[in-house]
């Protein structure tokens, strides 16, 4: 089910959880939700829906791929760049990686692990980071 935006920065700004398999719906809700703000957004993190829980969606091309307790194993390339987000207003600056490593569980929460570079690096850092309540 496709859900509000939340845009409370005290809400934003509260750690997350992990995930347990109790939270298959708000995977689906993240992934749909995702899917209808495509236009604007191309990653969410949970507690961008209200649910303070450790689980991401990344856009990959027309897919949509979640990531349940993901955790960034290695990374290289250090950089300075600008973000946005669609719960705030504005950019900001911040560090990331050029290249990373994470461990995660997949919808089925089954352990998966990936190397990731670029663009969709800085998504997965970026949502990623929601999880300390570090505002983007």
């Amino acid at each position: 089910m496709v859900k509000q935006i939340v845009r409370d920065p005290l809400f934003l700004g509260q750690k997350s959880e992990p995930a347990t398999d109790a939270d298959r719906q708000v995977i689906t809700d993240l992934m749909d939700t995702l899917k209808a703000n495509r236009d604007r957004c191309v990653g969410m993190a949970a507690n961008m829906i209200g649910v303070k829980k450790q689980i991401i969606a990344v856009a990959v091309g027309p897919m949509i791929m979640p990531m349940v307790n993901p955790v960034i194993t290695k990374r290289s390339g250090k950089y300075e760049t600008e973000e946005g987000c669609l719960s705030l207003d504005g950019v900001r600056s911040c560090t990331r990686y050029k290249e990373i490593e994470v461990d995660y569980l997949d919808q089925e929460f089954r352990p998966q692990h990936g190397k990731y570079r670029d663009f969709m690096a800085q998504i997965i850092q970026h949502e990623i980071q929601h999880f300390s309540g570090d505002l983007i």
